[in-house]
């Protein structure tokens, strides 16, 4: 086959591709540093001719042109199965809305669930056997593009081709339409700063209870960043990664000479993930970098994978926590933050592996705008919370007063220990409120 004359067959402009969308279709922009930019350009200038168009996306880097008219509202609604600060804002804007999912299921959730009418994402150039990467994201993205009925490619010479799963490139015998950009440069996702005394202590904390050879996953945000740079300094050697999200922390592990991979039970040798972003560190070392393996969600995010993988390491943040052990990642009261992503599967998985444990990890208390400090860890979640993480699920929780581990605690014995981690100054309510709820029984006297 003729890939060359294939792709000129296929290769348009942004304003002609976009005509494929009508008015009530389902729209999809896959998935974070994936989200088209001509092609959204152009599918916002069309907004006039265009009313109850329904668009997907997720983890969003940059404010969608469909979003930013006053009245775009009118035209387009946005469907994001993972929030950033980005779709807070969208959603915020009376346009948006989120999609409440385990992001382990989302690939099954557009096999059987789902309708896509036009999808249009960002990939690398093609290469000589006619295929193009998904580059940071395998993620769903396979499954999306199975359902579509028109798939729109926009490329991006700035791309890193990532080595994958079946799963992570698709050949332009399977496109509809091509079309080349600007080549923006991909967007990049800081680490948040230096981290903090809290930060410190929080990460001191569980890299102590790391074992050489075992197999990390981190969330986003400080803590977990903070965790990586403690690993790419200490003494620990012959880790592996298996992952939803890429940061960079992975990357200074690896550049430290930290991550083999030679204990893996599955994967040998290689860092697997489900979709990456960091600055451009990360994605200069990804580029056909062999270390590294991107894989569909539906198996980085198996519990039943993660099981088979020896002394699995799972790090996540929290927002805040009650005194059942109920753990909350998603929303404060009813202002949506995040969404439940993959952390349920990784505090699920990581139990049953053999020698694994699971960390939630957050400071102990939270300064308001107007300076109030006030506890994470509260009686009952607040009302609107969702609890992210079940009590009967939850096992090890650390803030930078200490590490407890609720696995076969009764409930005095939890709220017992969830106080303990508590910031002092809360201590004491937080018993009378377990006093009242009936579940205190003071042993440490």
């Amino acid at each position: 086959m003729d890939y060359q004359a294939l792709y000129q067959q296929k290769l348009t402009t942004p304003e002609q591709a976009v005509k494929a969308v009508k008015s009530g279709d389902w729209v999809d922009y896959g998935w974070c540093t994936n989200h088209p930019v001509a092609l959204d350009k152009a599918l916002a200038a069309r907004k006039d001719e265009l009313t109850d168009v329904k668009v997907r996306g997720g983890v969003t880097m940059w404010m969608p042109e469909i979003a930013k008219a006053d009245d775009a509202g009118d035209h387009f609604t946005w469907n994001s199965w993972h929030c950033s600060g980005i779709d807070r804002k969208i959603i915020g804007k009376g346009m948006g809305f989120f999609a409440p999912i385990r992001y382990s299921e989302l690939p099954r959730y557009y096999r059987d669930n789902v309708s896509v009418d036009v999808a249009m994402l960002q990939v690398t150039p093609m290469d000589s056997h006619g295929n193009f990467s998904y580059a940071l994201a395998a993620s769903h993205l396979a499954d999306m593009l199975d359902k579509a009925k028109v798939i729109i490619l926009e490329v991006n010479q700035n791309m890193p081709w990532v080595y994958g799963l079946t799963g992570s490139e698709i050949n332009i015998a399977d496109v509809d339409y091509v079309v080349e950009g600007d080549n923006p440069a991909v967007a990049q996702l800081g680490g948040g700063g230096e981290p903090t005394d809290v930060d410190r202590a929080v990460a001191k904390l569980i890299v102590e209870q790391i074992p050489n050879g075992a197999c990390l996953q981190l969330g986003i945000g400080g803590m977990p960043n903070t965790v990586g740079s403690m690993i790419a300094q200490s003494d620990l050697k012959d880790l592996g990664v298996h992952t939803e999200m890429y940061v960079d922390g992975f990357v200074d592990m690896a550049l430290a000479g930290k991550l083999t991979g030679r204990r893996k039970n599955l994967d040998k040798g290689r860092q697997v993930y489900a979709f990456a972003a960091g600055t451009q560190k990360l994605y200069d070392y990804v580029d056909r970098n062999p270390a590294v393996m991107a894989a569909p969600v539906d198996y980085t995010n198996d519990v039943r994978v993660l099981a088979q993988l020896d002394n699995f390491i799972s790090i996540n943040n929290a927002i805040d926590m009650d005194l059942f052990g109920q753990v909350n990642a998603e929303s404060a009261g009813l202002k949506h933050i995040s969404g439940t992503g993959g952390q349920l599967d990784f505090v699920m998985g990581a139990y049953l592996s053999n020698g694994g444990k699971s960390f939630i990890c957050m400071s102990s208390t939270v300064t308001g705008k107007d300076g109030s400090v006030k506890s994470r860890i509260v009686p009952t979640l607040t009302p609107g919370s969702i609890a992210t993480d079940p009590r009967s699920c939850v096992q090890y929780i650390v803030t930078e007063h200490g590490m407890i581990n609720l696995k076969g605690l009764s409930t005095w014995e939890r709220a017992e220990a969830i106080i303990s981690v508590a910031d002092p100054q809360f201590r004491e309510q937080l018993i009378q409120d377990a006093e009242k709820m009936h579940i205190w029984r003071r042993s440490n006297k």
